[in-house]
Parts: C-alpha cells; structure tokens; sequence
C-alpha cells in the first residue's frame, strides 16, 4: 500500500485475438494499490467500448463487456492476488475479448463451487479491509455474484496457479473495426506530430465522444484538469483538434 513500491501493474493491448501483435503496454504500478487500481478501472472503462443502436423510436446504448462485471473482475484480481510469488495480476485487451488474469489459483480451503456460490476466502485479509474501508470492496464474496448476474461461469478458467476470466466482447467485429479506425487515427495524427500518452488518450477518448468535456477526460485518464487543457491546447496549436461552438454547447473535432 506504500505510495512507492515494487509492483508492476500493465494493462496490454493487442489489434487481433492473440499476443501476437502488442500495440500498447500501459504501467499503472509501482504505486500504491488503491492508486493502481483506479487507474486500472478508468484505462479499461476508456477501452471498453460504447455501442449504439438506433431504431425507429429510441437509441439504445450499450458496452462491450458490462462495466460492473468488469470492475468486480479487476478489484477481485488485485484484491485476491498471490503477491508472494512476484507475480502481479494481468490485464489484456484482444478484439473479442478483455482476459484479466491473477496469480494463485484458488486458496486450498475454497472449492470451484463455494467460489461460485460467492462464499469468500480471502488471500490478503488486510488487503480486503483496506479496499473495504474506501469502499473499492462493498461485501465480502459479492464480486462473483455480480458477475454471474451477467455472465456463465464458463468465462472462469482455473488451474494450480492462476485464475483468469476471460470477458467475451459483444459484437467483436464492429468494435475491431472501431478500434482499427482510432488506432489508424492516432497513427496518422502521429504522422504530424509525436504525441505524449495523455495526448494519444485525449484523441482516443474524442474520437469515441466527441462532446466529452475536460472535466471528464480528467477523471478517465486520472489527470489534473490543467494537464488536460495544457494537452488539448497543444494539440489545437498543432491543428490536430479543435473546438466547434461553446464551451458549454459546442463539441471537440479531429481535424482530418
């Protein structure tokens, strides 16, 4: 929990289904858990797509993978994580898939069907009642209820040790395309001028929504607010973004 330690945390980024072709390690270690962890789950909610479907009443809004099952998943891997081992927990983005992976196995006391009934073991017990006091933990063993609500349990793949849990990505070949077009866009901006990650993940996050607001690309990317507008000016003074309308009505543009 120091505020400087020893554990490497990255989230990897690959174009395809396999490890084959890595295009973006993100640290978030080396910090505090508690920090670590928010900068895990704010990294993996700009990755986690939005869909929109639109008929002839309403337009219907939905992610890639459910966002609450995916917070459980990644709060129950740093919290359950066999740190003893050096081996911190895993977090990859595929095209079809988030896999997050954690080290240890099952403790030896719990069975596959006392974890699925939700009964809780936990590994670091001091870890939990840190997480529970600032309330990253809500109650013992209802992370995989929460998932469950959502997903089979065949998503949980087990072995002697680690535990991994594999969300499959709804409709995986609309959000690759998506993906490919932000990553081409990000590419090409890249062409004009090298940009910092804050940079990178301020396109990205307009390129998703363009009526983001600075505030929010602040809480996303776990940047005080004068980074962002320090960023996003230097990225309007390279004619990469502009602002079209108000501050409060208007939107953010990529300049093509």
């Amino acid at each position: 929990m120091a505020d400087e330690n020893g554990i490497s945390m990255k989230v990897a980024k690959y174009s395809g289904v396999d490890k084959v072709d890595l295009i973006e390690n993100a640290e978030y270690g080396y910090c505090s858990l508690i920090k670590s962890t928010s900068n895990i789950l704010n990294k993996l909610d700009i990755e986690n797509i939005t869909k929109a479907e639109i008929t002839s009443t309403v337009r219907k809004e939905s992610r890639s993978v459910d966002p609450a099952a995916l917070r459980e998943a990644v709060i129950n891997a740093i919290v359950h994580n066999d740190y003893s081992n050096g081996i911190p927990p895993v977090f990859e983005i595929f095209s079809d898939k988030i896999v997050i992976t954690s080290s240890g196995g099952l403790p030896q006391e719990l069975s596959r069907e006392e974890f699925f009934e939700g009964i809780s073991a936990p590994r670091n017990k001091e870890l939990m009642r840190v997480f529970k006091d600032v309330k990253l933990v809500e109650q013992l063993g209802s992370g995989v209820q929460r998932i469950l609500k959502v997903y089979d349990r065949n998503i949980f793949k087990f072995s002697a040790n680690f535990l991994k849990v594999s969300f499959p990505v709804i409709n995986a070949g609309i959000n690759a395309g998506i993906n490919a077009g932000i990553n081409a866009g990000i590419n090409m901006v890249n062409m004009k001028i090298r940009l910092n990650s804050t940079q990178k993940n301020i396109v990205n996050l307009i390129i998703q929504n363009k009526y983001i607001t600075q505030e929010d690309m602040s809480t996303k990317l776990n940047r005080n607010i004068r980074t962002i507008e320090r960023n996003i000016k230097k990225l309007q003074i390279e004619k990469i973004v502009e602002r079209v309308g108000t501050n409060k009505d208007g939107y953010w543009k990529i300049i093509e």
